[in-house]
């Protein structure tokens, strides 16, 4: 048997895992989200959820996917055979299929509206015209559709190459380019005049905003924006080497991710209270909204470009890991090739992505549960197989797994302490599993 695929370097474990969990969440949800949930309030709230909700969910996948050495489904397989518990690691294949469903629509989005910037199309437009051209490119039956299919071949092109040559290598340009066009971005949204009253509303909490809808808000946004519960981080993490520490990895992993969230906030909020827009505007902020914002800055065109770059790149860092999930299965579980396997799960994101595309436009009067496609795809992924995978996720690692065994993992076998373990343990059995069932009702609308 061929020798399992790992990462080269400490650079490439932590390029590879965080782009796995900065993506759209970070760039496009969490400053909305922000904006519709008090601000301040619930940064606030968000960080405890990432704390203690997200860090320990993150150890528990780290675990499980390094310990196995396997892809989702046979990393439980592994771990209790005999068992039904791989129906986590189903749900795992499952959960990405569908996110890049409508992951790869948003992210074709980015991709046009990156080409329209670089093209002079959103110079000199009032604010009328991109509410107009928004809602006509997304009904588009056929314009959409090239930008998602270069969107996902770009995709084939990284993870049919391989881990380390393919995934790891891309990453390691990705990931820097994204922290220096966030920080330039950072830099040039100080300098607005509406800079101190952005920054107040992201930094000084009002504490009399914080209710049980922005907990849940947060905790669900916390879990989205880690990719928890998905199978990347179990898949990623069977990529890591004996000696990659597992808790370091996972507080990196989480103090970056939350810092390009942050950074997001600089970015857009300044700009939102420069130009008297309201920040609790919802996902039209990105592509209506702010087109029409840096249309009024000195420098536009290369504002304009950067940021839908930006967004690019966080979407394409997301998106690769989570092709890895399936890939790594269908090769694994089927023999196929890496470059069959390859083909095979984009043809099927092609399928599922112009679906849901056209339920913006031809398919917009089919419906599945009340739902669009693109929509269901969305509740599907985000309110069910998340938080259920999350939530068993934690239940596995927390009471089905040996204590010993886990912190022989955590440890990397005695070579460092693990001080906090009974702390780790406690959320892993009570808290985590308690709060991604208040998530799991939330989204269910039950609770």
């Amino acid at each position: 048997m061929a020798k399992r695929a790992t990462f080269v370097t400490k650079l490439g474990v932590i390029a590879a895992t965080v782009g796995s969990s900065v993506g759209l969440g970070n760039i496009w949800r969490f400053p909305y989200e922000t904006g519709q949930n008090g601000g301040a309030a619930f940064l606030l709230v968000y960080i405890l959820c990432v704390l203690f909700l997200g860090l320990p969910v993150m150890l528990a996948e780290f675990v499980v996917g390094r310990s196995a050495k396997a892809n989702v489904n046979r990393s439980f397989l592994t771990l209790a055979p005999g068992t039904h518990w791989n129906i986590i690691g189903y749900m795992g294949v499952f959960a990405p299929v569908f996110i890049m469903g409508f992951y790869s629509v948003i992210a074709g989005w980015t991709l046009d509206y990156v080409y329209q910037a670089a093209t002079f199309g959103m110079s000199q437009k009032s604010p009328e015209y991109f509410a107009t051209a928004f809602t006509e490119f997304t009904a588009s039956p056929i314009r959409p559709l090239f930008w998602i299919f270069l969107f996902l071949g770009m995709n084939y092109f990284i993870v049919s190459r391989g881990v380390s040559d393919g995934i790891e290598r891309a990453s390691n340009i990705l990931m820097p380019l994204l922290f220096v066009i966030l920080i330039a971005f950072c830099v040039r949204s100080l300098f607005l005049p509406g800079a101190k009253e952005g920054l107040s509303f992201l930094f000084h909490p009002d504490f009399s905003k914080i209710d049980s809808g922005v907990v849940l808000r947060a905790m669900g946004q916390a879990f989205f924006s880690l990719s928890l519960g998905m199978g990347t981080l179990i898949t990623y993490a069977s990529y890591f080497s004996d000696k990659t520490s597992l808790p370091k990895t996972a507080v990196t992993v989480a103090s970056l991710d939350t810092f390009v969230a942050v950074l997001a906030g600089v970015i857009i909020f300044p700009a939102v209270f420069s130009f008297g827009i309201s920040p609790s505007q919802g996902p039209e902020l990105i592509f209506i909204t702010l087109p029409n914002v840096f249309q009024q800055i000195p420098g536009a065109y290369i504002w304009s470009v950067l940021f839908f770059v930006l967004i690019t790149v966080a979407a394409l860092t997301s998106t690769i890991s989570l092709c890895e999930v399936a890939i790594a299965f269908l090769h694994e579980e089927f023999h196929f090739t890496r470059r069959r396997a390859s083909q095979i799960l984009i043809f099927i994101c092609l399928v599922m992505s112009t679906l849901c595309s056209l339920s913006f436009g031809p398919l917009s009067d089919f419906y599945i549960l009340g739902f669009s496609i693109f929509n269901f795809c969305d509740f599907l992924a985000s309110n069910i197989l998340l938080p259920a995978g999350g939530m068993l996720i934690s239940i596995f690692v927390g009471w089905k797994l040996d204590r010993q065994f886990i912190k022989e993992e955590l440890s990397n076998h005695g070579v460092s302490r693990v001080w906090y373990f009974g702390i780790l343990m406690f959320c892993m059995r009570f808290v985590a599993p308690v709060a991604i069932f208040l998530i799991f009702l939330s989204g269910l609308g039950l609770f």
